[in-house]
């Protein structure tokens, strides 16, 4: 008999111990991929030239902090002096699903040319500036939505001034649309 009041004694915290690991998720994960297309307006001179198009991936939960786009494509539509050769992409994004699936949120991206050296382009989509992410998902609590229809709004600077004098300091708006030739503002 005490052996076995041992034994039970001994394995209660194990058993115990698993209690409320199957509570099921309640926040949305939603992921995006596929073509981006960005058209920039303002600037002046090649600075009004930078519309582009990108692939990336990035995943994120609801609730958590900017994760980091994973580029894998990128090209401008115009070449031109500001970014001749050799530039770089990074970017993050937030992104948070509501019940209705109704996608919001905010992107950074930013594109360093490598020849000339020293330009910076940056986009800024911030739903606090005005701008942000926008889109519908098909995920619900518990699973991975993907991201459709998405468009992100906001502001674009333009830094360094190689290759043409008009390839710094210059500012603007832009529209950037997944998987759409054409989109306008939500």
């Amino acid at each position: 008999m005490k052996k076995a009041a041992l034994l039970i004694l001994l394995t209660l915290p194990l058993t115990l111990g698993g209690c409320g690991t199957t509570t099921p998720l309640t926040t949305v994960t939603t992921t995006t991929s596929g073509n981006w297309e960005a058209q920039l307006t303002g600037g002046t001179g090649q600075a009004s030239k930078l519309n582009f198009v990108t692939t990336f991936t990035v995943t994120n939960i609801n609730g958590q902090s900017a994760q980091p786009l994973t580029i894998t494509g990128f090209s401008f539509f115009n070449t031109q002096p500001c970014f001749v050769s050799g530039e770089t992409e990074s970017g993050n994004a937030t992104l948070n699903t509501n019940t209705a699936n109704q996608v919001t949120g905010s992107m950074n991206y930013t594109v360093t040319s490598g020849v000339p050296p020293g330009n910076m382009l940056t986009l800024t989509a911030d739903p606090t500036k005005g701008g942000g992410v926008s889109g519908t998902a098909n995920g619900t609590p518990g699973t991975t939505g993907k991201l459709s229809n998405g468009v992100a709004t906001g502001t674009w600077t333009l830094t360094g001034g190689g290759g043409d004098s008009s390839c710094g300091n210059q500012s603007g708006t832009f529209i950037m649309c997944q998987g759409s030739n054409t989109c306008t503002p939500p």
